[in-house]
């Protein structure tokens, strides 16, 4: 091959030497300067300066010294080595400038380098506008790349404005500018000029943007340097100005100002030299400084605390009494307490809040209790719902140290009570959560513990507050929810679900006068009876509290005030015979005894959370061998009552005259009519005990009597609680005669005589007692 550099008439031969190139891409007509210290490559160079010095410069894949032909790109560039230097150590500096595109066609040789048999790639030029139109437009845009990027020489804009052949400009430009080496590969490869220099274009438009917005926040940055080094200057020429003129400074106004009041604060002296500490910390800052927005947060919370303010307790016991009397009906225990606290605390001054936890069914007035203990005690009312609440935080607060911290929703409280000693209502204590943000009601084991609660120390205020003063209550819907260790720090109050009675004499005095006056209408306006407010309460409403007993009453309450208005003359007395006008279909039909006595069927009684209700237990029996059928969607506890009321009377068959075998004869079936509604407990023990013995006997069940008690192997009669309740379904649904445990006498006692008017009571210690009172048919 002849070779003359003057003229560049260089001939490429169908075969040349390979030269894999690691992270780099040589392009036609460019220089590409080249260390090589491998001695395979040295060879290469040196076989190809005896030759006719032309080298095949192509990208390989990966980091390999000797990469498999499979990890070679297939288009590379030919090249004449147009300079070469020795080291010392043996390695070479050449310069090869590049001269065509080529694709490999096969390799014919590797050693000791690779020699591949190729062919020229010739270049597609269709000039026309767009062609020119878009070399103007990637050198105006590669210009500004040149005045923006850090990385690229002025001289660079001066060179692309005098390459005239497009082909040569974006091989010049992908050289010198920064892109990933696959994407210069890509380039390589794309033989359409018009394709290579769109594609270029867009490379150039993207690192053009992100420099434009890199340009951008620099600017944005030493703007606001600026402004904060103008503003620095300026203050202190204001301060120095003011100090001439003798005008106080208003930083120094706003120390003095902090000072003064933290002073007046009335907190304890450990306290307050926090307080002053953060003071000094504050005035060595400037007000820009981020810390200097969070120190002054920190001491308005600390200055607004009330450390000493706390208001006088009314002591006047009678006048109490009055208020709660007023205010609720019965709850005597509650009362009773609230009047024993004022008493001590008109004894004994420094005596520390009860904390109390008032636990009982929905609307049966607990929330509302506590603002009447606060208005006869004379103290502020502070209430806090726990339901739902998962974060520790919530209680105690976060650390000064995250974004936007404020203390725990307790000392919050305080603050906006303005007083060291309310009355601070804890709702639904029974529904407190706890995720991975930790656990609020252990942070609550301190709150409520007297021994504790004197130094309670938020995790923002970082300083002990004094809440001893404070009367916790605490209200919850049942206490298995509540964990033990909290539980044991509370003075548990039960407050049970109200009779018909007590429900008839609350919508009296208090509901219904409530809902004349909230709907705009006057006593005579609207009168309804004693029997449709029952009627109300029986039909229309299942529950243990008032809520929507009183829901019922508004609704016709409204239905009148919407007859007013549409002229119709009062007054409006409503009776039972109206209610349905009023409210619509009954809801709730009347729970009614049997009316003739059935073998195998026995009537029980249970508690709900909406009060007491009498249940059915039937029992069959049928041909089989030794199974306990159970249905009614009936729990664990109770179905184990079931199990150990048939073992007793297997173990007893001769004495209530049944066979002996009869298990392995029959299958015996128990079920709970209703059986949507899941039911437990160990209550039914003895109704179901009955009512198999019954069926087993043949002998019917009596009518007029139910039952309830848990039952033993032995044959005992266990006490069971809800007795109250339970005694009042019996009598609503006509039944007269109950069997108690023995041990349930004392709870008898405790329901009001008028309650317990022409009801006789049957208390028992064993089945067999039980037995005899409830098959004995009249």
């Amino acid at each position: 091959m002849e070779l003359s550099l003057e003229k560049e008439e260089i001939r490429i031969p169908s075969r040349i030497p390979v030269l894999p190139l690691r992270d780099a891409v040589a392009f036609p007509h460019i220089l590409n300067p080249m260390a090589i210290t491998l001695p395979r490559n040295i060879k290469l160079v040196d076989d190809a300066l005896n030759s006719d010095k032309i080298i095949g410069l192509v990208l390989q894949k990966g980091e390999e010294e000797f990469p498999s032909p499979e990890n070679l790109y297939r288009v590379g560039t030919a090249g004449v080595i147009f300079r070469m230097f020795r080291l010392p150590d043996g390695s070479l500096r050449i310069l090869v400038k590049g001269l065509e595109r080529f694709r490999i066609k096969e390799f014919v040789s590797n050693d000791p380098y690779y020699v591949a048999e190729i062919e020229i790639l010739k270049e597609i030029v269709k000039k026309d506008m767009e062609l020119e139109a878009l070399a103007k437009d990637i050198v105006r845009v590669y210009q500004e790349l040149v005045n923006l990027s850090p990385y690229l020489p002025e001289e660079l804009s001066a060179v692309v404005m005098n390459i005239e052949d497009p082909a040569r400009l974006a091989d010049f430009i992908a050289t010198n500018t920064k892109m990933e080496t696959e994407q210069r590969q890509e380039i390589l490869e794309t033989l359409d000029v018009k394709e290579r220099l769109k594609k270029i274009l867009a490379i150039l438009t993207k690192e053009l943007d992100v420099l434009k917005l890199g340009e951008e926040l620099r600017n944005k940055i030493k703007n606001e340097m600026e402004k904060a080094q103008r503003e620095y200057l300026l203050r202190e020429q204001l301060k120095a100005i003011k100090k001439e003129l003798g005008e106080e400074d208003e930083r120094e106004a706003e120390f003095k100002e902090l000072s003064e009041r933290i002073e007046k604060a009335g907190m304890p002296e450990e306290v307050k030299k926090v307080a002053l500490k953060e003071l000094d910390r504050m005035k060595m800052m400037p007000p820009q400084a981020a810390e200097y927005t969070v120190i002054r947060t920190y001491l308005d919370w600390l200055i607004e605390l009330p450390w000493s303010k706390e208001t006088e307790d009314n002591l006047d016991i009678k006048r109490a009494k009055r208020i709660l009397d007023a205010d609720h009906y019965d709850l005597q225990d509650v009362k009773e307490r609230i009047l024993e606290f004022l008493a001590v605390r008109k004894l004994k001054k420094d005596s520390k809040g009860p904390i109390l936890c008032f636990v009982g069914p929905p609307g049966v007035g607990k929330t509302s209790l506590g603002r009447s203990i606060a208005r006869a005690l004379g103290r502020k009312f502070i209430r806090m719902s726990l339901g739902g609440v998962k974060d520790e935080a919530e209680i105690r607060g976060h650390r000064r140290t995250y974004v936007g911290a404020l203390p725990g929703r307790i000392i919050q409280s305080i603050r906006r009570a303005g007083s060291k000693n309310p009355v601070f209502m804890l709702d639904e204590v029974d529904k407190i959560g706890m995720d991975f943000r930790g656990d609020p009601a252990s942070a609550l084991l301190e709150v409520l513990d007297p021994e504790q609660n004197n130094t309670f120390m938020d995790h923002y205020l970082d300083v002990p507050f004094d809440l001893s003063r404070v009367m916790f209550i605490t209200t919850a819907n049942v206490t298995h929810t509540i964990p033990p260790a909290l539980l044991d720090r509370m003075e548990v109050i039960s407050i049970p679900g109200y009779t018909v009675d007590d429900k008839l004499k609350i919508a009296r005095k208090y509901l219904l006068p409530r809902q004349i006056k909230e709907n705009g209408l006057s006593r005579k306006d609207l009168e309804i009876t004693d029997d449709a407010i029952v009627h109300i309460i029986t039909r229309y409403t299942r529950e243990a509290g008032v809520r929507n007993l009183e829901r019922e009453i508004g609704k016709i309450a409204r239905k009148v005030a919407k007859r007013i208005t549409m002229g119709d003359k009062g007054p409006f007395s409503v009776d039972v015979d109206d209610i349905e006008k009023y409210l619509g279909p009954i809801r709730y039909p009347k729970e009614k005894r049997l009316e003739k006595p059935r073998i195998g069927v026995a009537t029980g009684l249970a508690w709900t959370p909406f009060g007491g209700d009498i249940l059915f237990v039937e029992a069959t029996k049928m041909k089989g061998k030794r199974n306990l059928i159970l249905t009614g969607q009936l729990g664990d506890v109770m179905q184990e009552s079931a199990q150990a009321g048939l073992s007793y009377i297997r173990s007893n068959a001769k004495k209530f005259g049944i066979d002996p075998d009869f298990f392995d004869k029959y299958d015996i079936h128990i079920h709970i009519p209703e059986g949507a509604i899941p039911k437990d407990g160990p209550s039914a023990g003895i109704t179901m005990c009955v009512a198999v013995v019954s069926v087993l006997s043949e002998k019917p069940v009596r009518t007029d009597i139910a039952m309830t008690g848990e039952i033993t192997l032995r044959g005992e009669v266990l006490p069971v609680g809800g007795i109250k309740e339970k005694v009042l379904a019996a009598k609503m649904a006509g039944i007269n005669h109950v069997i108690l445990p023995e041990e349930n006498r004392k709870d008898v006692k405790m329901i009001p005589a008028r309650q317990r008017k022409g009801m006789k009571f049957h208390y028992v210690e064993n089945v067999d007692q039980a037995l005899k009172l409830a098959m004995k048919v009249k």
